[in-house]
């Protein structure tokens, strides 16, 4: 037998233990005398020590012993030869300095390590008889070292996330099996394992799977079991939620508090408005670990969709938005266009504007009586009488303000100097 095969994947380890076995194929049975065996002494060895290949029932009127590394008869591997009558030794290609062939054909070999693993050939030449052939091999093991798990992830969202547990060291012709609550693991679970069943696949992991996981490595010789690991599932997020005191506060009157729901220990909240995250200002105040936004003093800047979000240690959640609606207005309006000279026959269209939240209520007057209600004015065809001072008064229900602006119309035949007439608009 050849070196043993890696897997794909290994580790570069150095063991304490290699444990070192022996097993023979014998290929000449002498009809007349008993059969030669070949035995390893000790039949375990662990790497760094020695072991000797002992021949027994050699045939008789023997001339001499070859050993080969393999199953091989050639020059290249060669290690060692004895002849019986000169004592003499003779080494070949394959000696490594660390065997030693002694006069009863047994083969010691000091210092073992992993490339001595495989099949060895003794050659026992007879005289007047020829040769015959004895072939014997042992298979060197490793000695399992003690396993741990290793995981991608040993604290998941419970029922979403999946989990990669592994079993290490990777470790050469080794057998893995896995364990869970002490108990081989059942076949109808959302696992899957790969890798020669070193690497454990666990799909949206819930509480009756949370382990704990032991992993254990066996070869021929020895086997050896993991500490347990259980995962430490995390709670799925809950969806947090806003409340508010008042949703629509009026303009520098009130002070409205927003609160992320629902209070939950170990989370940490953040806060966006707009989309982006609130910016520092003395009138904003952030209490309970963020939990509670205060806006003092509220303004119309102050308007717009909130969002909160609450994290913990891998993963966050945000909460629908909601939008503050600040109450505000009206400002002072403006009425448009500027132009106060008109000449009879011609159509006056004034408009006015105030901006308001919600949005304003207008009417129209003429030295101070009522004309109509409505952002616009539209009076066809003027004539003199049309002169005088119109004013626009804007009103917002919610907040219960009002305020109002004039300009003068001066309707004549000849061009008039503009007149200026301040606005009124009473805190």
């Amino acid at each position: 037998m050849g070196p043993l095969s890696a897997p794909p994947c290994t580790l570069d380890i150095t063991w304490k233990e290699l444990l070192l076995t022996a097993s023979f194929l014998i290929f000449w049975n002498p009809p007349t005398t008993a059969q030669v065996t070949i035995e390893a002494q000790p039949t375990k060895v662990s790497e760094g020590k020695d072991v000797l290949l002992l021949v027994h029932n050699l045939p008789q009127n023997v001339a001499g012993y070859s050993w080969y590394k393999g199953q091989i008869m050639d020059l290249h591997h060669y290690i060692t030869a004895y002849t019986i009558d000169t004592e003499m030794i003779i080494l070949g290609p394959a000696y490594s300095g660390r065997e030693t062939v002694y006069s009863n054909a047994s083969l010691l070999i000091q210092n073992v390590t992993q490339k001595d693993t495989g099949s060895y050939t003794i050659q026992i030449t007879k005289r007047g008889d020829g040769t015959k052939r004895v072939t014997g091999h042992f298979t060197l093991y490793l000695e399992t070292p003690k396993p741990y798990i290793s995981s991608s992830n040993l604290n998941p969202r419970e029922g979403t996330e999946t989990v990669i547990l592994s079993c290490d060291p990777d470790t050469q012709d080794v057998s893995y099996l896995w364990w869970i609550n002490g108990q081989s693991l059942p076949i109808s679970r959302p696992w899957q394992l790969c890798e020669n069943n070193r690497i454990l696949m666990l799909y949206g992991v819930t509480k009756d799977i949370a382990g704990p996981y032991e992993c254990e490595m066996k070869n021929p010789v020895s086997s050896s079991r993991s500490d347990p690991v259980t995962l430490n599932l995390l709670l799925e997020l809950p969806k947090p939620y806003i409340t508010s005191n008042n949703f629509n506060p009026m303009e520098n009157k009130n002070v409205v508090a927003l609160t992320c729901e629902p209070k939950t220990q170990g989370y940490t909240y953040v806060w966006r408005v707009n989309c982006h995250s609130l910016l520092v200002s003395p009138r904003l105040k952030q209490l309970g670990k963020n939990r509670i936004l205060i806006l003092t003093s509220v303004t119309r800047n102050d308007t717009g969709p909130y969002e909160c979000e609450i994290w913990d240690r891998v993963g966050s959640i945000c909460s629908e938005p909601v939008t503050l609606d600040v109450l505000y207005g009206p400002d002072v309006p403006s009425i448009f266009p500027s132009r106060t000279d008109y000449h009879s026959g011609e159509n006056l269209y004034l408009s006015c504007f105030a901006d308001s939240n919600p949005p304003t209520e207008y009417t129209w007057s003429m030295h101070g009586k009522f004309l109509q209600s409505g952002q616009k004015l539209s009076i066809p065809k003027i004539t003199t009488k049309h002169t005088g001072i119109y004013g626009c008064s804007a009103r917002n229900s919610a907040t219960g303000k009002e305020c109002s602006t004039f300009k003068i119309v001066i309707v004549s035949e000849k061009s008039q100097e503009n007149i200026f007439i301040p606005s009124l608009c009473p805190m």
